[in-house]
Formats: structure tokens, sequence, C-alpha cells
């Protein structure tokens, strides 16, 4: 219930001016974006890196709508892999892209060109890029796009979302050799058709889907900040005989900074997943929305303003 909420006020224009006008918002903000530029980004990912994490960055902004903002956000990325490269971050900094942010809901063809430049660019820099993923209604297209981007740069990354029904078959079609799969549970408000409503059914969903992608030839990606289901990873991982560069865990900024550092010192890899932009807000909602107890963290930024 308290997730549907949430994810109904992600698309409420009013709200979203409430929380932007709010006070306390930066600080919240702080948390769980890195800042609104680039120099920002290479901030946090210098410490990062400094603590023995991995990272990949998502610059924040999917309501494209032009031409104009599509090509604005593929040169804010190759502004970002240049920079990322001349600081040294690169390979342990990569880069998520969405293809919404390209142009995808107009224009299939123009986010899968920018897309190419930034992947090319990734190339140069020494680094890769993953996929995100979005609503289902795009899921065939970003698929279709990832397909015909591995073919020039087979280390592009997929990310599955175990919440879908459709998704053990995707793991299946996606567990080859070579291939980066991050397995997430899914941040989108989504129809029974389609996607798992109760929390059980996505866990259930998601173990198959770890399972899968763990006995494949693939590189699987597991993110996920669940107590169980990183032990469950940790359990399968032995069971595979997969050794640490052999799969990694995936986290989001500001959650779980402990376990992230705890993980590190098993031995494991852990990605931590930075945003960083202004079109913070959709993004700061669905992060509430997957783990409504980070609504603690909301409410006392709340009462240390009053």
């Amino acid at each position: 219930m308290l997730r549907s909420v949430i994810l109904a006020a992600s698309r409420s224009t009013r709200v979203e001016r409430l929380v932007a006008t709010a006070p306390f918002s930066r600080d919240v903000v702080r948390r769980f974006v890195a800042g609104a530029g680039t120099d920002d980004a290479l901030r946090v990912t210098r410490a990062l890196v400094g603590d023995g994490l991995a990272v990949t960055l998502d610059h924040l902004g999917e309501d494209t709508v032009t031409p104009e903002q599509a090509n604005a956000t593929r040169d804010e990325y190759l502004t970002l892999l240049r920079s990322l490269a001349a600081a040294g971050l690169t390979p342990a900094a990569e880069v998520s892209v969405k293809l919404s942010a390209l142009g995808q809901a107009f224009d299939e063809h123009l986010a899968s060109d920018n897309a190419r430049a930034i992947c090319a660019a990734a190339a140069e820099a020494g680094t890769t890029v993953t996929l995100d993923m979005e609503d289902h209604t795009t899921t065939d297209s970003t698929l279709d796009v990832l397909t015909d981007l591995r073919k020039d740069f087979p280390s592009t990354g997929a990310v599955l979302q175990a919440y879908l029904r459709r998704t053990e078959s995707d793991c299946r079609e996606l567990a080859s050799a070579g291939s980066r799969v991050r397995l997430c549970k899914g941040a989108y408000k989504e129809p029974e058709s389609v996607a798992y409503q109760s929390p059980r059914e996505v866990d259930k969903s998601y173990i198959r889907c770890m399972n899968i992608l763990m006995s494949g030839e693939g590189y699987p990606m597991l993110a996920t900040h669940d107590p169980r289901l990183i032990a469950i990873g940790e359990d399968r991982a032995r069971w595979f005989d997969r050794g640490a560069d052999g799969f990694e865990f995936q986290m989001l900024y500001g959650i779980r900074p402990e376990e992230q550092a705890r993980l590190v010192g098993e031995g494991y890899t852990v990605r931590t997943y930075v945003p960083y932009g202004d079109d913070w807000y959709g993004y700061l909602m669905r992060r509430l929305a997957e783990r409504p107890a980070n609504l603690a963290f909301f409410a006392r930024a709340v009462a240390s303003r009053k």
C-alpha cells in the first residue's frame, strides 16, 4: 500500500514542487544523489573507488521529449567518460544509461545512435556501459537495442527486473558467455498481468532468476540490498564455484554503505550505483518505494528543520 502511494506521488507535479522547494530536501537528496554536475560525480566516484568499490554512474533525466534534450544527455555522458578516464577512474567506474533519456519514447533509432556513441566513448575510456531497464512497455525495445550494440560492444550490460513475469525467460536468453546482466527487483508500478505484485512472489522470482544467471556462462550482477538475497547470492556463488571475478553485488549510493564495505572486506566485487544531475525527483521517489524504510531518514530530515 505504502509503495503504491509513493509511486503515485512520483508522477505528481504538485508533490514534486512541494518536495523540491522544501528546505530539508537538500539533506535528503544529498544522501542518495552525488550532486548536479560532472565534478560532483567525479568527487563521489573518487571517494568510493578509494574505498575499494566499483561504480556505475547514471546521469538523471529520463523524461526526454525532444532530439535536443536527447543529444544533450548523450553529450553529458561523453564529457563524463572523458573526465573519468582523465582522472584515472576507469575501468573501476562505468556508466548506466536509460534509453528513454536518449530519445527512446519518440525515436528509437536516435536513442540507439546516441547509445552507440556512448558505448564508443566508454570503450575509448577503457570502460563499458550498462543499459538500464525501465517500465515493461520498453523492455523489448531496450533488449533489441542491446542486441544490436553488443555486435560491436559485447561488454554492454543488460538489466533484468525480477518482478516481471517474463524475466526468467530473458535470463535464460542472456546467461551466455561474456554477457553482463544486472538483476534487480524492479521499481515501477506495473499491472498484475505482467508483474508479480507481492514482495514474496518478487523475492521468489529473484531467486529463480539468480539461479539461472549464476549457473550460466555470463557475468551476473546481483543488485539488491535485501540481506536474505545477499546471503543466498553468496551461497549460490559457492555452489556454482564462482570466484570473486565471476560475479558482483550492486547497491545504490547512500543505502547500506556498511554492508557494501563488509562485502568488499570479504573479497567480493561491489559496484555502487551513483546518480547525479538535477532531475532527481523521480529517482528519489522510486528509491523510497523500493525500500519504504528510507522514509525514516526523510522524516528525520523534516524534524531536524522544525
